[in-house]
């Protein structure tokens, strides 16, 4: 009877919430000693073959409509202005190399990277500030969002295709070099890696994400 009441109580706190709702926010909702995975994983379950699904976003649930159900809903909207060739390819290499800096990203395309680019992936919401580089310079790292596994129904960044589905999809030359490999993206996109460190207060100002405190007369 816990159990069910407990799923009862996580289906009320998802449904409301406008975003996806971590499993830590949860578990401080939910009484105390429940196991959280295993309820969302039976409650899952129960919205299978329902017409709106409960899927698993990294960390996070979130209720959405069964994809094969979607054009149901279709609605004519205004088109959102596609991402620009280099802003897809800067999307990639952040995806699957973050966390990645920009002088990592020219690096990789071999080309300059604008700052217009990187912009538009942060008003995009798909790509964040991470954190700072332990190295001269101290540059900053790039990394996707929660966000970016939703916009691409990915429960977490293992999910994005891999070699030969890119293949398949005439992403990828079928006469790679010898030596070609894919990155194998961080697992946990929050988590800052050994050779990062946070970003200050001052760091944040500096990236316009913090409004700077007004100084004392």
């Amino acid at each position: 009877m816990a159990l069910a009441e407990a799923a009862r109580m996580a289906e009320a706190l998802v449904f409301a919430s406008a975003e996806p709702v971590t499993e830590k926010a949860l578990a401080e909702r939910l009484p105390d000693g429940i196991d959280v995975s295993l309820v969302m994983a039976q409650l899952q379950e129960t919205y299978e073959a329902r017409g709106v699904n409960l899927v698993r976003i990294d960390s996070s649930w979130a209720f959405r409509t069964a994809s094969d159900l979607s054009f149901l809903l279709s609605r004519e909207q205004i088109q959102q202005r596609k991402l620009s060739r280099a802003a897809l390819e800067v999307l990639a290499i952040i995806a699957y190399h973050q966390p990645v800096t920009r002088a990592e990203m020219e690096e990789i395309r071999g080309v300059e990277t604008s700052k217009g680019t990187l912009d538009v992936l942060l008003e995009s919401g798909w790509v964040k500030h991470r954190g700072r580089r332990k190295t001269p310079g101290r540059p900053v790292t790039y990394g996707t969002t929660l966000a970016f596994l939703d916009h691409f129904g990915l429960s977490e960044l293992r999910d994005l295709p891999g070699m030969e589905e890119l293949k398949a999809a005439g992403l990828l030359s079928a006469r790679l070099p010898s030596g070609f490999a894919m990155p194998n993206p961080s697992a946990d996109p929050d988590t800052l890696s050994e050779d990062e460190e946070p970003l200050t207060d001052i760091d944040l100002e500096e990236l316009g994400l913090l409004t700077p405190k007004a100084g004392n007369d």
